[in-house]
């Protein structure tokens, strides 16, 4: 697991006064690459790059401009190149959005698929 502190920008507010619901993609993005790079040793950081292959979001309550928000990110599985995670994006205790996820590693020098090492998973998952 790993807590991930965002941070709402003015520009994050839509037309009717709270974070417009793309931001949190960019959020989620934010969060998963960071646990990643919390995780894996430099080399691998430096060897993989990940892409969302699919999101599929739950949206339970609004974010607004003063509010400190924490996305929290919890490896579920990794089968070959595909991790999925779940992110919670939270106001304190209450969950203001649910996001599962799957994304796939790329080779950094071919940009294909590349299955994750055992130990890497290990980390991703312990």
């Amino acid at each position: 697991m790993h807590h991930h502190e965002v941070s709402i920008a003015p520009g994050d507010i839509d037309h009717m006064g709270h974070v417009n619901n793309a931001v949190y993609l960019n959020w989620v993005q934010d969060a998963v690459v960071a646990y990643w790079e919390k995780v894996a040793p430099a080399e691998a950081v430096a060897g993989h790059l990940w892409v969302a292959l699919k999101h599929e979001i739950t949206y339970r309550r609004p974010a607004f401009l003063d509010d400190t928000v924490v996305a929290t990110v919890i490896a579920e599985q990794v089968e070959g190149a595909r991790a999925m995670f779940t992110t919670l994006i939270q106001r304190g205790e209450d969950v203001l959005v649910e996001v599962k996820s799957s994304w796939c590693a790329l080779d950094t020098d071919t940009r294909r698929p590349v299955r994750v090492a055992k130990d890497l998973v290990r980390r991703f998952l312990g």
